[in-house]
């Protein structure tokens, strides 16, 4: 990086050789990047009337409106085309003037992921090493998140957390995708595919929830709005660093949202849920992360199968605050290639 000039807190950086302007907002260094232009959006809406007036259903407005208004042209393929004047002006969410062509909706639409809400009975035989460990995690997670929080979860163990809070605890989940006050998974009768969290898994949504666009959505998890986000980890580091989106060589579908989660860590608390170990046995816990980042000095918890660390994230540092049950600090110690301190006093997760 170059120096910055004062005047304008103008610099610039080099990204593959080519010179990237930075610029200094709020004491924190960014990188300008160009808007994308699309050349062709094509998007699915509920309503579509002949003036070109869109609305979309619930988690559906995800990007439609965004990328209706961001391509050179705009078709929409409409599940129902109405007279103008069908559709109330304030439910238009895509205006006319962005859509370029209408074609009706040929084929229902695709559910990727069919998460039902599993039944109170309970299942014979004991419980996997795999769903002990997870639920472990996810029990002692719930514990950071405060009634009247808003929180992000992130796929796979956090999202187990809401299982484990007490009645009296009413938390606003928000998912990425445009969904605030996410409720449990549906039932069958309740499954609808227009209701889907950020893993395009089926969800409810709760009494008093809302759905939006995703520019709302990461305005607020940019702005801080949101308390707590709790993701996973590849590798989490002693100074906080997060690597949660890829390994190098192999396929991955992409960051999400993470990247955004952990962008204001000063008024989003984030937490890592992980296991401690990954599948090959290496430690997820690590001096440095030899993964690219998700985010530097962001995470202020972590909550593993083995204990709970408290993650200093100006001076950089670990310490041990809490342990698992039939767990020690040298087992511990084997299974973290990161140093860490120990609390004057150590709890128990439980």
């Amino acid at each position: 990086m170059g120096p910055v000039d004062k005047a304008t807190g103008k610099t610039t950086v080099l990204e593959a050789g080519k010179p990237r302007e930075t610029r200094i907002f709020g004491g924190k260094v960014y990188g300008m990047e160009e808007a994308i232009k699309g050349d062709v959006a094509i998007l699915r809406a509920w309503k579509v009337d002949e003036a070109g007036n869109c609305q979309f259903r619930y988690t559906t407005k995800a990007f439609g409106q965004i990328m209706g208004k961001a391509a050179k042209v705009t078709i929409v393929e409409a599940e129902n085309i109405v007279p103008i004047g069908d559709i109330h002006p304030d439910s238009v969410h895509l205006q006319g003037i962005y859509v370029d062509r209408i074609v009706p909706a040929t084929v229902e639409k695709i559910l990727e992921m069919t998460k039902l809400k599993e039944s109170g009975g309970q299942t014979s035989g004991e419980k996997s090493p795999s769903q002990v460990r997870r639920e472990r995690i996810a029990k002692r997670t719930a514990k950071e998140l405060k009634h009247g929080y808003y929180v992000n979860l992130g796929v796979g163990i956090p999202t187990l957390a809401p299982s484990f809070l007490s009645p009296e605890t009413k938390v606003w989940i928000q998912s990425e995708n445009g969904l605030l006050g996410m409720g449990p998974y549906p039932t069958e009768e309740e499954v609808d595919a227009d209701i889907v969290n950020a893993g395009k898994e089926t969800v409810t949504i709760v009494p008093g929830g809302s759905t939006f666009d995703s520019a709302e959505s990461f305005a607020m998890i940019r702005g801080g709005h949101i308390d707590v986000s709790v993701l996973g980890a590849l590798q989490v580091s002693a100074n906080g660093d997060l690597a949660n989106f890829m390994i190098p060589g192999k396929v991955f579908k992409g960051m999400g949202g993470a990247m955004d989660l952990v962008g204001n860590p000063d008024q989003t608390k984030i937490v890592v849920a992980t296991d401690h170990v990954a599948k090959d046995g290496s430690s997820k816990i690590v001096e440095t992360c030899g993964l690219p980042l998700t985010g530097a000095k962001v995470v202020s918890t972590i909550i593993t199968d083995l204990c709970v660390f408290d993650v200093d994230r100006v001076k950089g540092g670990l310490t041990l605050i809490e342990l698992a049950p039939g767990v020690d600090i040298e087992e511990v110690r084997r299974k973290t290639d990161a140093k860490f301190a120990v609390a004057d006093v150590v709890g128990s997760m439980e």
